[in-house]
């Protein structure tokens, strides 16, 4: 579905994304993980055609042009931050409708859903809502689009508990659309995604398949090291019952719990040097 070649984008002299290669098939679910400044974002707004950059950047079936309308007509974005719309909500809805092929009717039961009542917002400017409202929103719009691919930048960030698990049962639903989901609880999107990336510095260093074929019993023996020592990140390893040195680490995971134990070491990402996996059984 996508194909990313030697994708290279710099701010200034800093490059956030360092020739950067992947590849996303039709159906692919992926969490996407890494720490702040990993290149996540940056990634995403690529795709979208809102950075220059070099490099190649493949959609099936799109244009070689950077804002093919064709793409961008398929793609639906939930950003990390809603942008400062002074537009009203009812203004918004419409546009998303006419303009984006945001379905009306799914939009209210979506929003229903979310627990965010569109009559009651809709003559308020988008800008002077909540960072909650507004994300209910731009939730609402995204999964009432007939899109191909839904890109998911933090989107639950600013919701509350009931909203954040309405949305996860909702992507669930999708089964017709591939998704890239950016994440900080990655134990919330686990049950969605078939796929782990995971970017430190503007590149892969993780990419991992979650299958549902390993047995009862099945685990994962895990080695790890890391830069230099870090007391907080040995004790989380120990946890899990991890024993080591200052700087190399091994123990054994559940195969159920990997998504759980990515999550764990994806705060850590800017630490780890070598990370590596052996399945096996009990």
């Amino acid at each position: 579905m996508i194909r990313i070649n030697g994708l290279t984008k710099r701010f200034e002299r800093r490059a956030v994304l360092d020739e950067l290669t992947l590849s996303l098939d039709a159906g692919d679910r992926v969490a996407l993980i890494g720490s702040n400044g990993a290149g996540k974002t940056t990634l995403f707004r690529c795709l979208l055609g809102h950075y220059r950059y070099k490099g190649e950047v493949g959609f099936e079936g799109a244009g070689a042009t950077r804002r093919d309308m064709s793409l961008l007509s398929r793609v639906a974005f939930v950003p990390q931050l809603p942008p400062p719309l002074r537009m009203p909500v009812g203004e918004l809805l419409s546009f998303a409708e006419k303009g984006a092929g945001a379905d009306r009717a799914r939009m209210l039961d979506i929003s229903g859903k979310m627990g965010i009542d569109l009559d009651e917002v809709r003559s308020r400017p988008f800008y002077r809502l909540s960072g909650g409202q507004k994300q209910k929103i731009l939730v609402t719009v995204a999964l009432a689009r007939a899109a191909d691919l839904l890109i998911f930048d933090e989107p639950a960030a600013n919701l509350d508990p009931a909203a954040r698990a309405v949305f996860i049962d909702l992507l669930a639903e999708r089964k017709d659309a591939s998704m890239l989901i950016a994440s900080h609880r990655l134990e919330e999107v686990a049950p969605l995604v078939n796929r782990v990336i995971e970017l430190d510095r503007g590149k892969v260093v993780l990419d991992d398949s979650v299958v549902d074929r390993l047995k009862a019993g099945a685990f994962r023996s895990c080695r790890i090291g890391i830069a230099e020592p870090h007391p907080t990140f040995a004790n989380a390893l120990a946890e899990w019952g991890f024993t080591g040195t200052d700087t190399l680490f091994e123990g054994r995971i559940p195969a159920g719990d990997t998504l759980r134990f990515l999550g764990l070491l994806s705060r850590y990402a800017s630490l780890i040097e070598r990370l590596s996996f052996e399945t096996g059984d009990e």
